[in-house]
């Protein structure tokens, strides 16, 4: 997807057979339409991100979207955010909630991410994960203080998740999300991520932030059991999912060669069935 993406490409629609599809399914027109339009605006922001051209180019492309998300809450619509623009004012939208996103991926532009320690890490899991949940907690209809709070841990889960199951394909675009303060403790002193991915103490390390991934979870699930159930079918279907993600991956281990651990569409359905109906 080019850089500058169209109004079309901002709001087309997820691939029918990913879990975020099937799980934005089972809510209501409006809200499912938000969310697609939030959908659409990260898709468009992380392509910027990983696109091979070069850095100037992407980081002013970003600084584009930050225009235009400036224009949006002055009133004024550009290409870009025409499919946001219906949803800001219903479901509330924070206007920084969309320039944490964008900063974010700015962080893989600027310096390639090797091997962050854990505040830096956290810092970018709140912005390209807990961000876009602060977007979407909202469409679901919490109030402020509950839907930041599950944005905060659902967030952080699903992102931690994420970098274990995705490890080696962040490697061979040279980035290492594994923290720092981990490697040390388990006797890795390389940060070239191929050194790491091969040494014998990196499902030490893994251990470490699955643990703090089974942390967050936990505490989103304390936001969400108290909450009406309308209200969280969708987290909690991405959630059962993703934490089947995180336990295959670690029951697979880290020692090489590593299959990759997909969400499964029969688990993100049966998760539908359990969360879907009302």
């Amino acid at each position: 997807m080019s850089a500058a993406a169209s109004t079309e490409n901002a709001s087309e629609l997820p691939a029918s057979g990913s879990s975020f599809y099937l799980g934005m399914r089972i809510l209501p027109k409006a809200q499912r339409e938000a969310m697609y339009a939030i959908y659409g605006f990260c898709r468009d922001v992380d392509d910027i991100a990983d696109s091979p051209g070069p850095r100037e180019g992407r980081i002013e492309a970003l600084n584009g979207w930050r225009d235009d998300i400036e224009a949006l809450y002055r009133g004024e619509v550009r290409p870009n955010t025409a499919a946001l623009a219906p949803h800001v004012r219903p479901f509330r939208l924070q206007k920084q909630s969309f320039h944490d996103v964008i900063d974010g991926m700015e962080m893989d532009v600027v310096d390639t991410v090797r091997a962050p320690d854990w505040e830096t890490l956290d810092l970018y899991c709140d912005r390209v994960a807990s961000a876009v949940g602060r977007l979407s907690a909202r469409v679901f209809g919490l109030g402020d203080a509950d839907a930041d709070q599950l944005a905060h841990h659902l967030g952080r889960a699903l992102q931690l998740t994420n970098i274990l199951r995705d490890i080696d394909e962040d490697a061979e675009i040279g980035r290492l999300y594994i923290p720092r303060e981990g490697l040390v403790r388990a006797g890795i002193d390389a940060r070239d991520p191929a050194r790491v991915l091969a040494h014998p103490g990196l499902p030490k390390v893994c251990a470490e932030v699955a643990e703090r991934a089974r942390s967050h979870y936990r505490d989103a699930d304390a936001v969400m059991s108290r909450q009406p159930r309308r209200l969280v079918r969708a987290p909690r279907m991405m959630e059962a999912a993703y934490r089947s993600v995180l336990e295959r991956t670690m029951k697979r281990g880290f020692a090489p060669p590593r299959a990759r651990v997909s969400t499964g569409k029969l688990r993100v359905l049966a998760a539908l069935i359990r969360y879907g109906i009302a």
